[in-house]
Formats: structure tokens, C-alpha cells, sequence
């Protein structure tokens, strides 16, 4: 499959021909229920939202913060079962045309089976995965079943990786290259923006067509300054926490207001 044939390529090439930056918004599967989280991703796409990363609830999410930790708990709890978030990326993608990634840990890939769990994905309209623990030394398998059904391989990146891995992860992506960086609790915000943008830059630089950032994004001002430099700002927590506090209502207006913020022209005036 070729980057013209990318779902997560093309929703980010609408945004730039539209002179912006993509949005793209990340909700947890099954949370507060299934159906709820369908209604919220549907949302999301009719509010501004150019992608949606479904992710799926771990029992062990190192890489969450608390607001995604405690939403992912609920969900299971609440009985939450790994093949649902088929269901949801189908209930997505049957109303909207935003591109549907599933953000997961590879456990749970490995358990279906990565052939079975990549053709149920393709079966339900998915764009692909996002991988934060598969390295591309380790994605053999992903390789394989991600080609055979047509579906984006979005790898992470961060400040750390070096110039050798930067390239590998950038070969190895296809859609988009998830950068992560930093920012909450230390207040230095010059300095955590100026390591997520040059981030982008050596990505860019690593042959990346399209980078996005995921920053503990939370603000139209945030998504502003990063869309000045990115291809794409993603939202988490703050968009967790409107489903939290004021269900499908308050993530349809909090996708708007981030929204506002994508404008490049508006980013560097």
C-alpha cells in the first residue's frame, strides 16, 4: 500500500490543503460504554476532529496519565472486552469520514492473533495502529498483516531517539510518526515546546512526510503553537476528561474550541 493509499495520509493532507494543521483526538474504547464511546467519536469527527485514535483499555497502561488510567479502568470494569473496539471503530467510521486508528499496546494484538486482529480492524473501517510499545526491530508480523489489509503503521518518536532510530521509525511509519514530548508539571513551557518542535524538525529531516505531536495538549492555545510547526496535534486527556465530566455534549464543544486553533495563518500571525 502506498502513503496516496494511507487513510491517516489523506485526512492529513485535506487538512494541509486546507492550510491547517490536523486535529486528531484520542478516546478510550468502552468508555464510559460502548456505546458511548462510539456517540463521543462521532463527536469528535462532526466537531473538527480530521483523526480519532480509539485506544484500547490496559490493565497495565505505562505510558497513561491519570485521567486516561482511571477512564481505562472504569472501562473495564465496566466489562469491556478487546474485540469491542471493532465495534467502535465501525460505528465511527459508518457516519463520519474522519480516518479511526486503535492506539494499543501490542499484549493485545498478540493475544488475537496480529493476522485476525488486522483483518477484524480493516473489516471495521480502521486506518490502522498506533504502537507506543512496538519497536520496528520487533514489528515483523505487523509488517506483514499491516500490508496484506491495507492499514497504517504509526510509530512513536521522541527527544531521546537517536538519529539512527529517528530513521528507522520514519521508514518503518506509514500514514503519520507519532511524536511524543512532555509538557505538564515542571511550567517551563519554552523549553518543552522548543524540544516538540525541533523533535518534528529532525523527524522531518529524517524523511517524515508528516509528523504529529501528542504534548498533554489541552488548550486552543496549545494546539495553536503546535500547529504552527506540525502536521498534526493530538488531544488526549483534556478530551477524556469533557467525556468524564460532561459526556458526547462537552467533547463536541471541546473539539470545536481546539479546533479554532489549527489555522496556520492564525498560528504565525
Amino acid at each position: 500500500m502506498s502513503e496516496t493509499t494511507s487513510k491517516s495520509a489523506a485526512a492529513i493532507d485535506r487538512a494541509k490543503a486546507e492550510g491547517r494543521a490536523a486535529l486528531i483526538g484520542y478516546l478510550p474504547a468502552g468508555y464510559p460504554d460502548v456505546q458511548a464511546s462510539i456517540d463521543a467519536g462521532i463527536a469528535l469527527a462532526r466537531n473538527g476532529a480530521d483523526l480519532i485514535e480509539i485506544g484500547i483499555p490496559y490493565s497495565d497502561p505505562v505510558m497513561d496519565g491519570p485521567v486516561i488510567q482511571a477512564a481505562t479502568t472504569e472501562a473495564i470494569a465496566n466489562g469491556f472486552r478487546v474485540a469491542s473496539v471493532f465495534d467502535v471503530v465501525a460505528g465511527i467510521t459508518a457516519v463520519t469520514d474522519a480516518a479511526v486508528l486503535v492506539m494499543t499496546y501490542w499484549n493485545p494484538v498478540m493475544r488475537m492473533g496480529v493476522d485476525e486482529f488486522s483483518r477484524r480492524l480493516a473489516e471495521a473501517g480502521g486506518a490502522g495502529l498506533i504502537t507506543p510499545d512496538l519497536i520496528p526491530d520487533e514489528a515483523a508480523e505487523w509488517f506483514e498483516a499491516s500490508d496484506k489489509y491495507g492499514l497504517d503503521r504509526v510509530f512513536l518518536v521522541a527527544p531521546s531517539s537517536t538519529p539512527e532510530r529517528l530513521e528507522m521509525t520514519v521508514k518503518a511509519s506509514r500514514g503519520f510518526v507519532y511524536a511524543v514530548s512532555i509538557m505538564g508539571i515542571t511550567g517551563t513551557r519554552q523549553a518543552v515546546s522548543g524540544s516538540a518542535e525541533k523533535l518534528v524538525a529532525d523527524t522531518h529531516a529524517a524523511g517524515a512526510e508528516r509528523v504529529c505531536v501528542g504534548l498533554g495538549v489541552s488548550t486552543r492555545e496549545h494546539v495553536r503553537e503546535i500547529a504552527a510547526y506540525a502536521d498534526g496535534v493530538i488531544v488526549g486527556s483534556a478530551l477524556v476528561a469533557a467525556v468524564r465530566d460532561g459526556g458526547v455534549d462537552a467533547v463536541g464543544k471541546l473539539t470545536k474550541d481546539l479546533s479554532a486553533g489549527l489555522h496556520r495563518e492564525t498560528a504565525q500571525a
